[in-house]
């Protein structure tokens, strides 16, 4: 085998591993540049995807002042009709207690003017213990409406012998003369004894 021929052969592999190493080459650029164009691609689609989320962050943050301005206004309408309802709440219960304080002048006006029941004569000593019963709660139902109408209390508030006392002749708490005993009862009803018969007509 002559040199020339060997030299020639080297030449030819030498080529083809050239063109191997070339198409090699190629095809990592054409890669690279496939993988370039994808990053590209993407880089536009986050900026677009940026670009919505923006948006939308500034039609949500438009709604939501929106809506504080409709909430502000509603809470300054709802503060006012509150103030009005309080106002009108307070006139009204200036009324009731001023009615009030007429309707109970003009029931111890009443109670004070109605005569208390006297001993007749010719009783049987149970019928004069009754009657001096019905004088005793008769008394202390005089002295109830005072304390209330002093006092300014309802006909659901219920006084105790102590608050009666000033009221009551000698401020002394009258005792049943048949050995009963007396239940005040609130402003709204009438004071009662634990004997039967010893009873205030209604």
């Amino acid at each position: 085998m002559k040199i020339k021929d060997v030299f020639l052969g080297v030449l030819i592999v030498a080529l083809l591993v050239s063109e191997v190493f070339m198409f090699m080459a190629k095809q990592r650029e054409r890669d690279a540049r496939g993988q370039l164009s994808q990053a590209q691609h993407d880089i536009q689609q986050a900026k677009a995807d940026l670009d919505q989320l923006r948006a939308n962050d500034d039609a949500a943050q438009q709604a939501m002042r929106t809506e504080n301005q409709n909430l502000s206004q509603r809470n300054t309408r709802l503060t006012t009709e509150n103030n009005q309802l309080r106002s009108e709440n307070l006139k009204l219960n200036q009324q009731l207690n001023s009615a009030a304080a007429q309707i109970q002048q003009q029931r111890v006006q009443q109670t004070q003017t109605e005569p208390a029941p006297q001993p007749t004569v010719e009783q049987n000593p149970a019928d004069a213990d009754r009657d001096v019963c019905l004088a005793n709660l008769h008394s202390i139902q005089v002295a109830k409406a005072q304390w209330a109408l002093e006092n300014g209390k309802t006909a659901a508030d219920m006084p105790t012998e102590q608050d009666l006392l000033i009221f009551l002749p000698n401020n002394l708490f009258p005792v049943c003369p048949s050995g009963g005993t007396y239940t005040i009862g609130t402003i709204g009803v009438t004071p009662t004894c634990t004997i039967a018969g010893h009873v205030l007509p209604q």
